[in-house]
């Protein structure tokens, strides 16, 4: 399945996990991470129960990950794919002192990019925080 182009220019790959590719939203100011499940299907609904189950473990993992790592005020998850159609999961990390707090995160104005030393740092934490979480070491 090919990656909308949008969500490839606006993101880094963190993981493939077992039902969906794991990507990190390529701003530093807020903890965002979005989840691409390999479907052909545009609704979360319309998935088979058994897939949107496993979806959902993988979206509760990335918020484990997100709630261990950065410590977030709150946690936002959402489906929208009103610009972006391909079915795409925001897990994102909100801090009363983010810059965009209490507003939505897209659509703003503003962003800080990542630097490859940051992104790696994030890939392999989650990589640890998986082989832990499945007992591969």
């Amino acid at each position: 399945m090919k990656l909308d182009e949008r969500l490839q220019a606006d993101s880094k790959h963190i993981f493939e996990l077992e039902e969906s590719t794991l990507l990190l939203m390529n701003n530093s100011l807020v903890d965002w991470f979005m989840l691409i499940p390999r479907c052909d299907e545009i609704e979360f609904t319309k998935l088979p129960f058994e897939l949107q189950t496993a979806i959902l473990k993988e979206i509760n993992l990335v918020a484990q990950f997100i709630q261990g790592q950065f410590s977030p005020d709150k946690l936002n998850i959402a489906t929208l794919g009103n610009v972006v159609s391909q079915m795409h999961i925001h897990v994102i990390g909100r801090k009363f002192n983010d810059p965009y707090w209490p507003a939505p995160v897209w659509g703003q104005a503003g962003s800080r990019i990542y630097t490859d030393d940051q992104v790696a740092k994030i890939k392999q934490a989650f990589e640890s925080f998986y082989a832990a979480k499945n007992n591969r070491a």
